[in-house]
C-alpha cells in the first residue's frame, strides 16, 4: 500500500509539470488523454456491473493459482517443477519471504478480495436487488473463505491481521449478502449468486465448527444446483483468463497427480507415463501422471454445488448412517462397490473424506479439509516427518496453513514492526 501511495503521489506531481507546461502552449492544450474519465460521467449502473465482473475474474484467477498450490501442499498432486519456493509447498516448509507465496497466491487473492469491496462501497441504485452487489458480496465472501482456509491468518486491504475464526465470520457475513440480494433479484443469476454463496456460508460454518448452521445452509440449496468458475483460451492473457490447473499441466508440466489419487475413478482422470503425456518441468521419481480433469485451457473450475452441500450435510450430522448413504452412492455413481470397511465414527468419516478427495480433485478444497480434520485425511496427505516424495530435499514439514508473506507485513501499516 506504501508503495501505491508513492507511485500514486509521483503521478500527480508529474501531472502538476504537464499543466504548467501546457500554459505556455495553446497548442498543447488541444491534445487530450484518453485514458482520463471524469467521475461525473460514470454511470454508476454500468460501472458497477463491469466492476463486479472484474471481481468476479480477479477471484477467478486466484482460484487457478490457490487450486494448485493446495494441491501440491495436500499431496494431490506432486510438484513436478524445479521452483524451490514452489517446492516448499510440496513438502510443507514454506518460508514468509518466499516469492511464490508473495506473488502467485497472497497477491491474488488479496486482490480478488478488495476489488469485490470496491463495488460494494459504490452507491448503486435497488440496493437490495442489484445483481452487482449480489455478486461482489457473493465472491468477497468466497476470496474471504479461501483466504481463511489457506492461510493461517490474513489481512484486507491493508487492515490488521485476522485470525482464521475471524475471517471465516467475515466471509459468512458477505455470504448472507449475497444470498438475500440475490434471491430479491430473482433472475436466474440472481438465484444461482444466492445459491452458491448458501454452499459458502455452509463451507465457512462447517470449517468455524457451527455444525448445526452449517447443515441448514446445505438443505437450502437447491436440488442439481453446480456453480462453475468459467475460464477462456485467449492467447495473449492465458495468466488471467485461462484455466491455470490446464496451463500448468500441459504448458509447463509442473503438476503430477499424487500415487494415491491413481485409481480406477472416473473423477480423477489421469494420463499415465508413456500415454501421450507432455513432459514434466522436473523429473518426477515414478514419472508423470498428468491430470486430465481439465483438458483445455477453456475448462470450467467447479466452485459450489449441491453435491458439496451433500457432503458437508452428511459431515455436519456427525451420524454414520447419513455419512454412508452418501458414501455409497457415490462409489455407486463411480463405478465402485459398496462400502466394506469398519464402520466405527472415526473409520467412516475417514471414507467420506477420502471420497470427498476425489470428488473435488483440485478444486481448492482440500486443504480446508486437512485443517479441520487432519485424522480424516492421514491416507491421502504426506505425513509430517516423512520424507520428501524427490530427493535432495529435507523431510515434509509441519505447516498446516501458509504464513502471510513478509512484504504483506512490511507494507501493511496495520502491521509495520510486527
Amino acid at each position: 500500500m506504501k508503495k501505491i501511495q508513492r507511485a500514486v503521489t509521483r503521478t500527480l506531481a508529474a501531472t502538476s509539470l504537464v499543466f504548467g507546461a501546457a500554459a505556455c502552449s495553446d497548442q498543447f492544450l488541444e491534445v487530450t488523454n484518453p485514458n482520463v474519465i471524469d467521475a461525473a460521467t460514470v454511470d454508476p449502473t454500468t460501472a458497477g456491473a463491469t466492476l463486479a465482473a472484474s471481481a468476479q475474474q480477479n477471484f477467478a484467477a486466484a482460484l487457478g493459482w490457490l487450486s494448485m498450490y493446495s494441491g501440491w501442499f495436500t499431496t494431490e498432486v506432486n510438484v513436478s517443477d524445479t521452483f524451490p519456493t514452489r517446492n516448499e509447498f510440496g513438502f510443507r516448509t514454506v518460508s514468509d519471504l518466499n516469492g511464490s507465496l508473495n506473488t502467485d497466491v497472497w497477491a491474488p487473492i488479496s486482490l480478488a478480495v478488495a476489488s469485490a469491496k470496491t463495488v460494494l462501497d459504490l452507491t448503486l441504485p435497488n440496493p437490495t436487488t442489484n445483481i452487482s452487489l449480489a455478486r461482489a458480496a457473493t465472491f468477497r465472501g468466497f476470496s474471504i473463505l479461501m483466504m481463511a482456509t489457506d492461510f493461517c491468518t490474513g489481512a484486507l486491504s491493508s487492515g490488521p491481521e485476522l485470525t482464521t475464526a475471524q475471517l471465516l465470520d467475515s466471509a459468512s457475513f458477505w455470504f448472507t449478502r449475497g444470498v438475500d440480494v440475490g434471491r430479491a433479484n430473482a433472475t436466474a443469476d440472481g438465484i444461482a449468486l444466492s445459491n452458491a454463496a448458501l454452499v459458502g456460508r455452509a463451507r465457512a460454518k462447517l470449517q468455524r465448527g457451527d455444525n448445526a448452521g452449517a447443515a441448514a445452509d446445505a438443505a437450502l440449496v437447491s436440488a442439481g444446483f453446480e456453480y462453475n468458475m468459467r475460464y477462456t483460451d485467449d492467447l495473449n492473457s492465458r495468466t488471467r483468463l485461462s484455466n491455470r490447473l490446464y496451463q500448468f499441466s500441459f504448458d509447463r508440466g509442473a503438476i503430477s497427480v499424487a500415487p494415491w489419487y491413481r485409481q480406477t475413478d472416473p473423477r480423477v482422470p489421469f494420463r499415465a507415463p508413456g500415454s501421450g503425456t507432455a513432459a514434466p518441468f522436473d523429473a518426477v521419481p515414478g514419472g508423470f501422471f498428468q491430470q486430465a480433469k481439465f483438458t483445455g485451457y477453456a475448462s470450467n473450475i467447479r466452485l459450489a454445488s449441491k453435491l458439496e452441500a451433500d457432503y458437508i450435510a452428511a459431515e455436519a450430522s456427525g451420524s454414520v448412517t447419513p455419512q454412508l448413504a452418501l458414501i455409497n452412492a457415490r462409489r455407486a455413481a463411480n463405478g465402485q462397490t459398496a462400502y466394506a470397511g469398519a464402520t466405527d465414527a472415526a473409520s467412516v468419516k475417514t471414507e467420506l473424506f477420502n471420497q470427498r478427495a476425489l470428488e473435488f480433485f483440485l478444486e481448492g478444497k482440500r486443504l480446508a479439509d486437512f485443517r479441520r480434520s487432519p485424522a480424516s485425511v492421514a491416507t491421502t496427505v504426506t505425513a509430517s516427518g516423512a520424507p520428501y516424495f524427490k530427493p535432495g530435499y529435507g523431510s515434509t514439514g509441519t505447516d498446516t496453513c501458509y504464513p502471510l508473506p513478509r512484504p504483506e507485513r512490511d507494507n501493511n501499516p496495520n502491521m509495520a514492526g510486527k
